[in-house]
């Protein structure tokens, strides 16, 4: 069995069985019906990964990685708001008439910050620090910006990353690993999705910076199952999943800005039947 798969099934089959229904309770998401979407949740999961033993995509549903990835470099590399820029239409409910989303994600990416060494956005001092300072303890980003919520038309989930170097004391390299934080998640919309993106994120910065990759930690403050996923989530659970597959990243990019979708590839990924018509809340 994939880690990804073990740690899925544990979260949704916690949430279920202990989780907190707000049926009857005031929320703001809605169905495409007009209909109160309600949730089962728990709050504070954690899950750790080490990217060093395998690659945490899930087997039981296949998740398309290179979708994944180019939503991934539409915020991260071409620091975007716009779903023009975006090969899949996974924000076409959030964009107004013009594909934008507001002052959200991309937007914060790249709004330039005055340091000691000059003007930054949040992505290329990362980098920097990465390479020239690599233990300090503020390399992060946060696009939660509250002076711009108000022009954001979905305000953050996946809202800050934190990157932290060890290392390894065999090899006298430096090891990546990150954390992100997220304080809302769909889980069957979004979870896998979300850590198969930043899992390819830290090896990304980890081959650009000559590092190796260490772990992965996903904080996610509100995590919830929506009503109508409850059933299908029960279903995907029971699945026989698969071993984990090969990832490989391009080795021959060495500039952040250069990698494309085609430059993340897994080998053996093996998975179960896809599920179609998955309804979002919006």
């Amino acid at each position: 069995m994939a880690y990804a798969d073990e740690v899925f099934i544990a979260m949704c089959r916690d949430i279920i069985d202990n989780g907190t229904d707000t049926t009857g309770e005031k929320v703001r998401p809605h169905w495409p019906d007009g209909t109160p979407a309600y949730t089962v949740k728990i709050f504070g999961v954690v899950n750790r990964y080490d990217l060093r033993k395998e690659f945490p995509i899930m087997t039981l549903r296949r998740t398309a990685i290179k979708s994944a990835v180019d939503e991934l470099l539409w915020i991260w590399q071409r620091k975007s708001n716009n779903i023009h820029d975006l090969h899949s239409h996974i924000w076409d409910e959030w964009a107004d008439e013009t594909g934008s989303i507001g002052k959200a994600y991309g937007y914060q990416m790249q709004v330039k910050h005055a340091y000691r060494e000059g003007m930054f956005d949040m992505v290329d001092r990362v980098i920097f620090d990465l390479k020239n300072n690599p233990y300090s303890r503020r390399i992060m980003t946060n696009l939660y910006n509250f002076s711009d919520l108000h022009e954001m038309h979905l305000y953050p989930c996946a809202y800050s990353m934190t990157f932290n170097c060890t290392k390894n004391k065999e090899t006298g390299k430096l090891v990546l690993n990150a954390i992100l934080n997220q304080r809302s998640q769909d889980v069957l919309a979004a979870n896998n999705w979300n850590v198969v993106q930043y899992a390819v994120l830290v090896h990304m910065m980890a081959q650009v910076c000559e590092m190796e990759v260490g772990e992965f930690v996903h904080v996610i403050a509100d995590a919830h199952i929506y009503d109508r996923h409850i059933p299908i989530i029960e279903e995907l659970i029971r699945r026989e999943p698969f071993p984990a597959p090969n990832f490989l990243l391009n080795p021959e990019v060495k500039n952040f800005y250069d990698f494309k979708p085609e430059d993340v590839m897994l080998e053996g990924y093996q998975f179960g039947e896809q599920i179609k018509g998955i309804p979002i809340a919006i």
